[in-house]
């Protein structure tokens, strides 16, 4: 039986170290195969080496650990790190995730490491988990604190790009899709097309959630411009646009923003 495989996602370089060191201690045949700054890393990072077991701070810059986990889903056992112990610890008693709370003691995180070894020997079940209800009052939870802290984000309501020998101040709602173009990003929208420098990585941390998507490594869509979404082969799909004919590929780890719509 080859040896379990982690990824560790924080964006505090401090507590990655002490979190793979202690795991080294407890659980030496356990393969920390990546390590990510945060969610969005994260995302990508499973998808490059699908390890079984995720270790996701709840709090990350961009793609915060609870959105990180919608994409991931049933593919690994998730174990969320959070500094607030309030954060839905009766949703984790359920049983679909374990969490640790930061500074984590090393018999705590023990006890997660059995039963992460138990639920490695067993089949995976993905029909009967309640994996999405713990989410929903996670994020739930995050949104409250965000306005109790009052530190909600301001997000991007203008994209400023080169056209011709003009420059234009491009109101976000009017795009209707970005697309990663080598070192530049395709941005798509009601009047006509143009390429910027800013990446797609960072577009996606600065765009309004409710409003943009990312379905892909390199697409963000206007989510008020989708007309239609059509399921692919696994666990894929493709995105229809109103009044365009461009088709956006969703990749299978972001096919969970449309069930959720």
């Amino acid at each position: 039986m080859s040896a379990p495989t982690a990824l560790i996602a924080d964006d505090e370089p401090l507590l990655r170290d002490r979190l793979r060191s202690h795991l080294a201690r407890l659980w030496p045949e356990l393969a920390v195969v990546a390590e990510a700054r945060n969610g969005r890393e994260a995302v990508e990072l499973f998808d490059l080496h699908a390890p079984q077991v995720v270790f996701l701070d709840v709090q990350m810059p961009g793609l915060n650990g609870v959105e990180a986990a919608r994409s991931i889903g049933r593919r690994a056992e998730i174990v969320f790190v959070t500094a607030y112990e309030q954060y839905a610890v009766q949703a984790f008693a359920q049983g679909a995730l374990d969490y640790l709370v930061k500074p984590f003691e090393a018999e705590r995180l023990a006890d997660t490491v059995q039963r992460l070894k138990s639920r490695l020997q067993q089949p995976r079940d993905t029909t009967q988990s309640p994996l999405e209800s713990v989410l929903d009052e996670l994020a739930a939870e995050l949104k409250r604190r965000a306005g109790i802290d009052g530190s909600a984000r301001r997000h991007l309501r203008w994209i400023k790009a080169s056209v011709g020998s003009t420059t234009r101040l491009i109101p976000v709602e009017q795009i209707a899709f970005l697309r990663s173009d080598e070192k530049y990003t395709l941005v798509v929208w009601e009047g006509g097309e143009a390429l910027i420098r800013k990446s797609i990585r960072e577009l996606a941390d600065e765009l309004d959630p409710e409003s943009f998507a990312q379905i892909h490594r390199s697409v963000i869509v206007n989510l008020r411009q989708v007309s239609q979404v059509e399921r692919g082969l696994n666990e894929t799909a493709e995105v229809k646009l109103k009044n365009r004919n461009d088709v956006l590929p969703v990749s299978r780890s972001f096919v969970h923003i449309f069930r959720q719509m």
